[in-house]
């Protein structure tokens, strides 16, 4: 498979006409129908359903549909970030960051670390930290922004954070009202909505683990990929979802946050670096995460 595969399949999927797809791209139909067939022989399935006019995408043509736009918006990130890097001729310093720490103390230590190395393009890239342990040890970022604890000689880890859990459920839920401490207990009888569902392990296995420890099987366990989804189901009374508390400076109107009382209800935003990396930079992002307090916040 190759990019041009997906350019083209993204082509028809958005104009749902293969001729007309055809004429956008330049190129005649035949050697499109071809291309598309190309990618469903690797994939061992139907992408299309020809026999409708305009032709519609199937469950794995819609499914493909999203990771293809993902890989050719990251392919065009790439080429802007190359061509600034280029013409600027800076150095770039790549961060790697889960999602669910931007709404905590991160924020306001990339500030203080771009103030400090003017001289610096800092990057922020969202990823897992499977996928940050990874990419440092190719190079493809210099700093991870993670919640996995793990060992790795080639890795260099900080706690910036422990961050306290809390519970979020309707503003209306019985467990909501007076919005005081819950127990992992009091959550037995909901189905609990974990993210990301994948890659493994991840938040979602802290959690769970978090439930084990305690000798808590919650109702029912049901899994997505994003927290913003898991927050909506959770409005919607599809069950409850454990979060980190700084989400709740989101401020949803439908959503109420309760702190658990389980003192162990933690989970730690981790710097990592590759250990062998000695460059001014990431000593400095080093020393402005080591000065920031290691609090339980809740």
């Amino acid at each position: 498979m190759e990019l041009r595969h997906l350019r083209y399949f993204v082509a028809v999927a958005s104009e749902r006409n293969f001729t007309r797809a055809a004429a956008g791209l330049g190129i005649s139909q035949p050697p499109l129908s071809r291309q598309i067939r190309e990618l469903e022989d690797e994939f061992g399935a139907e992408l299309f359903a020809r026999d409708s006019r305009p032709v519609t995408l199937t469950d794995s043509g819609r499914l493909l549909l999203d990771y293809a736009q993902d890989t050719l918006n990251s392919v065009e990130r790439l080429r802007q970030a190359m061509r600034r890097a280029i013409e600027q001729s800076r150095r770039r310093f790549v961060i790697g960051f889960v999602g669910s720490t931007i709404y905590g103390p991160i924020p306001s230590m990339i500030r203080s670390f771009r103030s400090l190395v003017p001289d610096l393009d800092i990057d922020l890239v969202e990823m897992n930290t499977l996928a940050q342990m990874s990419a440092l040890k190719d190079g493809r970022i210099d700093a991870g922004i993670g919640r996995l604890p793990f060992e790795d000689p080639a890795i260099g880890r900080l706690v910036i954070e422990q961050e306290a859990l809390v519970v979020a459920l309707p503003v209306d839920h019985p467990l909501a009202v007076g919005k005081g401490r819950l127990s992992l207990r009091d959550l037995e009888q909901d189905p609990v909505i974990l993210y990301p569902s994948e890659p493994r392990p991840s938040y979602a296995d802290q959690v769970l683990d978090l439930f084990r420890r305690h000798g808590v099987t919650p109702g029912a366990v049901r899994e997505v990929r994003e927290l913003q989804t898991a927050l909506g189901l959770a409005a919607a009374y599809s069950g409850v979802c454990i979060v980190p508390s700084a989400v709740q400076r989101l401020r949803r109107d439908d959503i109420a946050y309760c702190p658990l009382v389980e003192p162990d209800a933690l989970s730690p935003i981790i710097l990592s670096w590759r250990a062998a990396d000695s460059s001014p930079a990431v000593g400095l992002l080093c020393d402005i995460c080591a000065r920031l307090p290691v609090t339980l916040t809740g």
